[in-house]
């Protein structure tokens, strides 16, 4: 019983750490950054809504709800974090109180992105946060789980995977700097970078094909040289791979598709979402090919 509440904590705080991400876009798509114009509070003198704020109605509850998120991310992370100190897993510890803590220094973060009036560095350390907090989740999901589609590879074939991963992670970078020197600011008036949109997004396209030149190397060496522990470990990696290459191609396509459609909303929400899909099967993909036989063990213990 107490296995499998551990088993679903970590797969909600997961699920939660990639609805912020979704809700933040949202925030932004709609101009909603300075709903609550101050922080802690949300207007001066009040934690809540107020009615004597001048921003528009929509954007201020948008604001407010996306903020509010964070204390249930709080709340699943402190829960997690007990039912972890219960199972006696020692393994799962430290990863459980870095979520806590990420979310607090999230929390933090999204003040100064406020105060500074959502200057774009601001906004791209806040979805950089997001990030390594979902791989965070991942490794606490994974590793709270019997291990049974984890097994690894051989060095050259995980040096492959970190490569895909470090790529994965590289193209999110730049692409939050298009993003910040693009028109969804997330107010009208919030400043942007400095650079030629069309240049840093050809960068981050360039990247994207790198990247799916790396995906595919990998996903042909797996299938063909013998790099992984036993047949059905190899099964699991390619399936693992196979969704990986489908969700980066729809991604791309998403990508090219707002470029020349002039970055309509939805579509640039759905981009949004795509990421968050993308960066969980890669977070899974270096995981579950580099997991070390002492951890197997310490699962199979618990």
């Amino acid at each position: 019983m107490l296995k499998n509440r551990l088993n679903r904590l970590p797969a909600l705080l997961l699920g939660a750490q990639i609805a912020l991400i979704i809700t933040g876009g949202a925030v932004r798509l709609t101009k909603s950054g300075l709903g609550c114009p101050t922080w802690p509070e949300c207007a001066k003198g009040s934690y809540t809504p107020s009615e004597a704020q001048s921003e528009p109605l929509i954007n201020i509850w948008i604001e407010f709800a996306n903020r509010m998120l964070t204390f249930v991310l709080v709340a699943l992370a402190i829960v997690t974090f007990g039912w972890v100190l219960k199972s006696g897993r020692k393994n799962l510890r430290l990863l459980a109180f870095l979520q806590i803590l990420g979310i607090f220094g999230q929390a933090v973060l999204g003040g100064i992105t406020v105060l500074t009036k959502l200057n774009p560095a601001a906004v791209a350390s806040h979805l950089l946060l997001s990030i390594a907090l979902i791989y965070g989740a991942v490794v606490l999901n994974e590793r709270s789980r019997d291990y049974s589609k984890a097994a690894p590879l051989t060095y050259a074939g995980v040096l492959l995977v970190r490569v895909v991963f470090s790529l994965t992670l590289l193209v999110i970078i730049v692409g939050s700097v298009v993003t910040g020197s693009g028109p969804h600011a997330g107010d009208r008036a919030a400043p942007r970078f400095n650079f030629d949109v069309r240049m840093v997004t050809w960068l981050h396209a360039d990247l994207v094909i790198a990247l799916c030149g790396a995906i595919l190397a990998l996903y042909l060496i797996l299938k063909l040289a013998p790099i992984c522990s036993s047949p059905e470990a190899r099964d699991n990696h390619l399936k693992l791979m196979k969704t990986f290459i489908f969700l980066v191609l729809i991604q791309g396509g998403i990508g090219y598709l707002q470029y020349f459609t002039g970055v309509p909303i939805i579509l640039v929400g759905l981009h949004l979402l795509g990421l968050s899909l993308v960066w969980l099967t890669a977070c899974k993909l270096l995981i579950r090919t580099s997991v070390r036989t002492s951890s197997k063990r310490d699962a199979k213990l618990s």
